[in-house]
C-alpha cells in the first residue's frame, strides 16, 4: 500500500474516519462483489471537506497545470480539487459524450472494449496533470486516462483516488507505468 496518504484506515489528519462514511453494498452489481459506495461520504459535509483536503495535501506546492477527472465521480472530486488548487479542470469522458473535436484511448473490459476521450485542445504539450477519480480497482480506466493525457503531450504528475482495492492490483498497475498513486484508504479482499 505504498504511496497512500492516510494508509488503509482512512483517518484524516484531523482524526475523521473517512472509511466509516463509505457504504458497502454486497453483491452489486453482481454476486460476490462488495461495491464501495462513496455517495454517503460525499453527502457528509465533514467527510466531503476532509476528503478534498486530504486529496490536495500532497499537491499544494506541486506545479500542476490541470486536474483531470474521470467520468462520473471523478468529475465531482476533480472539480473540487481543481478549485482548491486554483487550476483548470479537464473532463475525461466516455466515447461520444464531448461536443468538440476529441482524441480517444481504448481500454479492455472484462467482456469487450470501451474508450475514454478528451477534447483535442484540453491539454497542451508539457502540461502537468493530476488525475483524479473515486476508486482504483483493476486500473483499466485510469490506465487509459494516463495514456490519453500522455498522447495529448501532457505529463501525469500523479493519480489520486479516495479508495484503493489493492487485491485487484490497479494501483500497482499505474505505478508500473511510472505514475505516483495517492489514496486515502484501502479495502482489502475486494
Amino acid at each position: 500500500m505504498a504511496n497512500s496518504i492516510n494508509g488503509p484506515a482512512g483517518n484524516t489528519r484531523a482524526g475523521l474516519d473517512l472509511k466509516s462514511l463509505v457504504r458497502t453494498i454486497p453483491d452489486y452489481p453482481k454476486p460476490g462483489i462488495q461495491f464501495r459506495d462513496i455517495t454517503t461520504l460525499l453527502a457528509d459535509p465533514a467527510g466531503l471537506r476532509a476528503s478534498i483536503d486530504e486529496m490536495i495535501w500532497p499537491f499544494l506546492s506541486a506545479h500542476i497545470d490541470h486536474v483531470a477527472g474521470i467520468e462520473a465521480r471523478g468529475f465531482i472530486l476533480g472539480g473540487a480539487v481543481a478549485h482548491e488548487l486554483g487550476r483548470g479542470f479537464v473532463p475525461i469522458r466516455k466515447k461520444g459524450k464531448l461536443p468538440y473535436k476529441t482524441i480517444g484511448q481504448d481500454y479492455e473490459l472484462e467482456y469487450g472494449v470501451d474508450a475514454v476521450e478528451i477534447h483535442a485542445d484540453a491539454i497542451s504539450a508539457g502540461d502537468r496533470v493530476l488525475l483524479v477519480d473515486d476508486l482504483v480497482a483493476t486500473g483499466g480506466t485510469a490506465d487509459a486516462a494516463i495514456d490519453l493525457i500522455r498522447k495529448s503531450g501532457g505529463e501525469v504528475v500523479a493519480a489520486c483516488f479516495i479508495i484503493d482495492l489493492p487485491d485487484l492490483g490497479g494501483a500497482d498497475r499505474l505505478r508500473r507505468k511510472g505514475v505516483t498513486v495517492h489514496t486515502l484508504m484501502a479495502f482489502e479482499g475486494d
